[in-house]
């Protein structure tokens, strides 16, 4: 009967996204479930590895786990990030055959048949939410009984793959611990976004939500949620960013959610936040949607008041027809009052767009680099149409054959991966080059925003400039 003692949660090396330039996130999705498992399963012990924080590199990961010997090696990622997560398996087996290898997340939660045919090393891929899965599935090991019993996994058995039934949801999220950022102590220090804050100030995550109630044809997390929109409390959000702020000195702190909606949790956010000190220091970052931020003016000042600094909205497109079939729910207009209000309200505006469509041509493109131009958002970032696998866009890309690049690592949504139907691959990604250009290759624009009086405008065209992002976006032609 197998015996789970240890368990050694990785996040592996891995190249930075050049459009962020240097930068460091903490491994939050593996802190969240390390939290889980050592309070549900105390008699376990439990290490997490950053090898981006360690400057760790292949080897040295081979020498960790010898060193450590644990009875579980796990690591979770996004579709770019597969191969590594692979990686971290081939290398835990190669230790050891006895080493239970388990990866999860969005990508792996969606292709798990193909997974497990190209990834022999992994042992068995958590779909879904992972914790309740997790700790049923160590106890199921421990207790030497059939590990089919437990939902939400996929393995192999006697050469055949099995998947069984999908685990339903945690109802409540207040119910989850802290992540677990006392396991990581040594490393905070090199937690940074230095585009966003400078590469000074101590830089952590935070989930307040999961999912997203839209249904965005081109995004994986609404359906990696089932479609459903769970919140924690707001007290447990404010209690949570007080917590990582006076704890562990965390300042730029990114809330996660992929819909923050400012009606539901904007005024209660704002009054548990008004009377604690932790306000005073922090750097609220925050994702919305351009018609939640257009329609809550107040909301978005209040939030202001209490550390809000900066607001990330997709945008995507001007095209209204692009827009429909993105079923995304907001307009061009929406785009233009929300960057306005950030604007008014000193709050850093990010506006993310998407090219690539089956439609587009240069002319399309030409009045999307305009339209972004025009709405005067502080940053912008422009990525390739990525047909992610678990995507509606995905499976309609694979169904008409319009996917030329199976290469998971460049789905980074900096490299064209489909050409449209007037545009080769090559020429989405001249287009690519040519949105950045426009945008930040203005000489005047540059230094406007070196000397902007907005500190975050300033750090973010300093390192612009520094990192030579249009360079890298031409090498990539």
């Amino acid at each position: 009967m197998m015996k789970i003692s240890k368990i050694l949660f990785v996040e592996p090396p891995k190249d930075y996204w050049f459009v962020m330039g240097e930068y460091l996130p903490p491994p939050t999705s593996l802190l969240i479930l390390a939290a889980y498992i050592e309070r549900e399963l105390p008699d376990i012990e439990i290490a997490i590895l950053d090898c981006q924080a360690e400057r760790m590199d292949w080897a040295g990961l081979e020498k960790y786990v010898e060193s450590y010997s644990p009875s579980i090696v796990l690591s979770s990622g996004f579709t770019s990030t597969a191969y590594p997560c692979a990686r971290t398996s081939e290398i835990a087996k190669k230790v050891s055959e006895d080493i239970v290898t388990i990866v999860g997340g969005i990508h792996f939660s969606f292709i798990p048949e193909e997974s497990l045919i190209d990834f022999p090393e992994i042992d068995i891929i958590v779909r879904g939410e992972g914790e309740l899965t997790l700790v049923e599935l160590i106890k199921t090991l421990n207790n030497g009984k059939n590990i089919a019993q437990v939902k939400g996994i996929s393995f192999r058995h006697k050469e055949k793959i099995i998947h069984t039934p999908p685990r339903p949801l945690i109802k409540n999220l207040d119910s989850l611990p802290y992540p677990a950022y006392h396991l990581i102590e040594d490393y905070i220090k090199h937690y940074h976004f230095t585009m966003m804050a400078g590469r000074n100030t101590r830089y952590m995550i935070l989930e307040g939500a999961r999912g997203c109630d839209h249904r965005c044809t081109f995004c994986t997390q609404w359906k990696h949620w089932n479609g459903v929109w769970r919140t924690k409390s707001v007290k447990r959000i404010a209690d949570e960013i007080e917590h990582l702020n006076e704890t562990y000195g965390g300042v730029f702190l990114w809330l996660t959610d992929d819909h923050f909606k400012y009606n539901l949790r904007g005024k209660a956010l704002y009054k548990e936040l008004k009377h604690r000190k932790c306000k005073e220091e922090i750097m609220l970052f925050l994702q919305a949607r351009t018609d939640d931020v257009a329609k809550n003016p107040e909301l978005v000042s209040k939030l202001r008041e209490v550390g809000n600094y900066w607001v990330m909205c997709g945008v995507e497109t001007d095209s209204t027809s692009t827009l429909k079939e993105f079923k995304k729910g907001s307009s061009a207009q929406d785009a233009y009052t929300a960057m306005k209000l950030l604007s008014d309200n000193d709050i850093f505006s990010h506006a993310m767009f998407v090219i690539g469509t089956r439609r587009d041509t240069v002319e399309s493109i030409e009045r999307l680099k305009q339209f972004s131009i025009d709405i005067e958002a502080d940053f912008v970032i422009y990525t390739a149409l990525t047909p992610f696998p678990g995507t509606v866009y995905y499976e309609t890309a694979k169904k008409n054959g319009w996917i030329e690049d199976t290469n998971y690592a460049n789905y980074d949504m900096s490299h064209a991966i489909m050409p449209t139907e007037t545009l080769t691959r090559k020429e989405v990604q001249q287009e690519l080059w040519k949105c950045y250009h426009a945008f930040y290759g203005s000489y005047m624009k540059n230094i406007a925003g070196i000397f902007s009086k907005n500190k975050l405008k300033r750090t973010l065209y300093r390192h612009m400039a520094g990192q030579h992002v249009l360079k890298k976006f031409r090498g990539l032609i």
